[in-house]
């Protein structure tokens, strides 16, 4: 593993966010990973930063597990999405270094983090640079999406503060922002989760589908919030069908 620092020269990031790397010997699609931890904005889950970048580098994918500014930090939006385009900007510029294809890189977040994530994928044209910061895929993994009647409240007051711009809040509702452009996505849920209601997911796959963005969406009947790579069925061989499938 190698550590790197993210920089977005058409942003505002300071400081710049570090990037752990796990480069695979082998990666036969030369295809990149980043990597956005679950946590509220509050915190950063290591089982859904590291703990991802260990199974995918496995599987011949290169990873990037980007730590990210956060709310009990006393940063606010933008200031993550800025990270989480540098984190984009950064990779796709060292795209050689790291043996990947640069139009190969996409994006995978968990609750808070698939939140981001989710907003690198519907909102990275705010931003103009030389290199393109659209990701080519999205992997959402019962993510934060909704800043409605079944949001999460703790992360959007982590990202925006206690008494929220209202633009703010709708142009951060990610399923109000997806276009035709939106990158292709693969999403999974529980339907009982209790932390993140599984209409996130359902919400934002509705938005994909009306824009005619491919995308896969598994919702399975149980399972506790955070599962990560510990859940009693197998989402991660089907991400990696639905990569190859990509």
């Amino acid at each position: 593993m190698k550590m790197i620092k993210g920089t977005l020269p058409c942003g505002t990031t300071s400081p710049s966010p570090e990037i752990r790397c796990w480069i695979p010997d082998h990666n036969p699609e030369k295809t990149g990973l980043i990597i956005f931890p679950g946590g509220g904005y509050s915190t950063l889950a290591d089982h859904e930063g590291a703990g991802y970048a260990e199974y995918f580098s496995k599987q011949g994918i290169a990873c990037f597990v980007v730590t990210y500014r956060l709310g009990t930090q006393d940063f606010r939006h933008p200031a993550m999405l800025e990270d989480a385009l540098a984190a984009i900007y950064t990779i796709r510029s060292k795209a050689a270094e790291f043996g990947i294809d640069p139009h190969k890189l996409g994006v995978l977040g968990s609750s808070a983090g698939g939140h981001l994530a989710a907003c690198s994928l519907v909102l990275w044209n705010q931003y103009s640079c030389e290199i393109p910061l659209r990701p080519d895929f999205g992997i959402l993994c019962y993510p934060v999406i909704s800043s409605g009647e079944h949001t999460h409240g703790g992360s959007f007051r982590n990202l925006l503060g206690e008494t929220p711009d209202p633009a703010l809040l709708k142009q951060l509702s990610c399923e109000k922002q997806v276009s035709p452009e939106t990158p292709p996505c693969f999403i999974w849920h529980t339907s009982d989760d209790p932390v993140v209601p599984v209409k996130n997911s359902l919400l934002f796959a509705s938005a994909l589908s009306r824009n005619k963005v491919p995308f896969e969406l598994h919702i399975y009947p149980h399972g506790r919030h955070g599962l990560g790579l510990t859940a009693p069925f197998d989402w991660a061989a089907d991400c990696l069908r639905w990569l190859g499938a990509l």
